[in-house]
């Protein structure tokens, strides 16, 4: 069994005496890749803001990597990627490369000049996404999903071991949207990075992902995701509040 990157036990936060989350417990492992689902107002991007330690929550416990978060250090372990970017103004005249290797000057510090070795990395990230014919390009030029890939590439320039990313295919066309998670795919298979991604799109992605999570203020499921495929219409209505059904898509690549 691998290690946990993220161990959640008893995890409840208020908001203004309003429950948004109760009772979590939540284990994922290293190397999966987890779709993390629910309705508007369920409380996925609550939980996302509480392991990114914007939030913290009243009761329960969170280990990052084996460490209270309290005590968790490594930030740089963690990429995350919000949901865009979309409201990313399009006038700003920065490059492709640019945009990606902002993603090191945390620790290069902002005015410290790139190594070999950095440009080399940011090269890397660029390739990781399927970019590498717009490294050059200037950011604004580009569509919503190449826009999108930029920033993953920023967002695992600096080698997380934890890609965390907030429904990142709003605004991106559904064409783009399936070769988008084919690359997520391959970042989680090839470079090994753990993703946690937040998605409206229950179907497209149960042939994508290891695991699914179901919240609506508690966590109703969490297993692989033939197990999620499995679930009955009405089971999965009783999570969500209202009708759905899961789109099993074509498995054949």
């Amino acid at each position: 069994m691998n290690q946990p990157v993220i161990e959640i036990k008893d995890l409840n936060f208020t908001y203004e005496r309003q429950r948004v989350l109760e009772n979590i417990d939540l284990t994922i492992e290293q190397g999966s890749f987890l779709g993390l689902v629910g309705p508007n107002g369920s409380g996925k991007t609550t939980l996302l803001k509480c392991l990114l330690g914007l939030l913290k929550p009243q009761q329960g416990e969170i280990k990052l990597f084996g460490h209270q978060i309290q005590k968790f250090k490594n930030w740089h372990e963690i990429g995350f990627v919000s949901q865009k970017a979309n409201s990313f103004n399009t006038g700003f005249p920065a490059s492709v490369f640019e945009v990606v290797a902002s993603g090191l000057t945390s620790r290069l510090g902002l005015f410290k000049f790139m190594t070999k070795q950095d440009r080399i990395k940011v090269y890397e990230a660029i390739e990781a996404v399927g970019l590498s014919a717009f490294a050059k390009r200037n950011i604004g030029e580009m569509s919503g999903g190449q826009q999108q890939r930029a920033f993953i590439a920023r967002a695992i320039v600096s080698n997380p071991k934890l890609l965390i990313l907030d429904e990142p295919t709003v605004g991106v066309d559904a064409q783009t949207v399936q070769s988008f998670y084919d690359m997520l795919l391959s970042l989680n298979k090839d470079l090994g990075i753990t993703l946690i991604l937040v998605t409206h799109d229950v179907g497209t992605i149960t042939d994508k992902v290891s695991h699914v999570a179901c919240i609506n203020k508690h966590l109703h499921f969490h297993g692989n995701s033939k197990e999620f495929e499995s679930l009955k219409d009405d089971e999965m209505s009783d999570f969500y509040g209202h009708s759905l059904h899961v789109l099993s898509h074509d498995h054949s690549h």
